[in-house]
């Protein structure tokens, strides 16, 4: 699964700094500002100026415009700097009609509507978050008192395919149905800043929480997920796609919990959550082989195996060796994953298990 375009693995070191870019939400603050301008003053703002939440503004053009007898529209193109979001180059279009008692929402094509409990707003809402609400909502009433008017408008948010992009995100397994989400705390995309992803994750919880279900999954990969959910017999909201943030997923649980998570993932990654590693991205956090040698010693390995695991170049050809001497090297890992999960969830009551998947799909132990 996706998280906002970005997959980790793909991520590179640029040779140039990284340009930040704006959220769908900050695009959508643009587009009903100025279409709603067009209703009440005669004419679309182009640019059109908007308040970020945590102070400071942002000036968008117009990409789209077209008014109606009592409906006015507005587009504006997302750009999401050099972060590859999925919605980088989207149309985000507000479409504004007046009426009605303050500002209210609606969602048109391509943008999702909610309908599980757990997430920011409610069930039957359309998958507009709080931010980009009150950003939009404080945009109106901007031009409203500038005009003289009632800041009283319908605005219906809509993404032309965005039904199809939503399938590279986590939106129909947390419930969101028919389109994207409008999202956006700060109005600004930090280039591979993973807050998309960690968000993501922590709304996974809140939707599995609402459920009421017992039993979570985690996983680092599709491969590991898919192996197990099939041993699991878990629906697919109990599937939480962590990545490399196994941090992430730990401290939300921590505040958060539920009764029992099982983290699945292939030997490298688990072998650094076994370390005590949280960042499991390869830029970030590194295999030791001295380490995986030891714990070899410990479940009874010959020298000449400790020293073919020391000496290993990758995680996969120590765990090759392992094997090949009949050293149950993943278990220790699986265990030792098992218990730094544990460490960082403290005293909250979760239960932990840790499935080591290997790259066909096959789960080789169990801690």
């Amino acid at each position: 699964m996706v998280h906002g375009g970005q997959s980790r693995e793909d991520a590179h070191e640029p040779d140039r700094p990284l340009r930040s870019g704006w959220t769908t939400g900050a695009c959508a603050t643009a587009a009903a500002k100025s279409a709603f301008a067009a209703l009440v003053g005669g004419a679309f703002l182009d640019p059109v100026e908007v308040t970020l939440p945590r102070g400071g503004t942002a000036a968008f053009a117009l990409a789209h415009e077209a008014m109606g007898q009592d409906e006015a529209t507005a587009g504006v193109v997302k750009d999401a700097g050099d972060d590859p979001d999925v919605t980088h180059g989207a149309l985000i279009l507000a479409s504004v009609r007046l009426g009605g008692a303050g500002v209210t929402f609606a969602a048109g094509p391509g943008v999702g509507t909610v309908t599980r409990p757990g997430l920011p707003v409610g069930v039957g809402e359309p998958a507009i978050n709080p931010v980009p609400r009150a950003m939009i909502a404080a945009a109106i009433g901007e031009v409203a008192a500038r005009h003289g008017v009632l800041a009283d408008a319908m605005v219906t948010l809509s993404i032309p395919g965005g039904e199809a992009l939503a399938q590279r995100t986590w939106n129909p397994r947390l419930g969101i149905v028919g389109g994207l989400s409008v999202l956006g705390t700060t109005g600004i995309v930090t280039p591979y800043s993973c807050a998309a992803w960690i968000h993501s994750i922590h709304r996974g919880i809140d939707v599995a929480r609402a459920a009421g279900l017992p039993h979570v999954a985690a996983s680092t990969g599709s491969t590991s997920e898919r192996a197990a959910q099939q041993a699991l017999g878990l629906p697919d909201h109990a599937m939480l796609d962590m990545g490399d943030f196994a941090g992430g997923l730990l401290k939300y649980l921590a505040r958060h919990p539920l009764p029992r998570l099982t983290i699945a993932g292939g030997f490298a990654k688990l072998s650094k959550l076994a370390s005590g590693a949280m960042d499991l991205h390869s830029s970030r956090s590194t295999v030791d082989t001295a380490r995986l040698a030891a714990w070899a010693i410990e479940a009874g390995a010959t020298p000449a195996a400790v020293a073919a695991i020391a000496d290993a170049p990758t995680a996969m050809a120590a765990l090759a060796a392992a094997q090949d001497a009949h050293v149950d090297l993943a278990a220790a890992v699986g265990r030792r994953a098992a218990a730094a999960a544990r460490e960082r969830l403290g005293r909250a009551p979760v239960q932990v298990d840790v499935m080591v998947v290997d790259r066909s799909g096959r789960i080789v132990a169990r801690g």
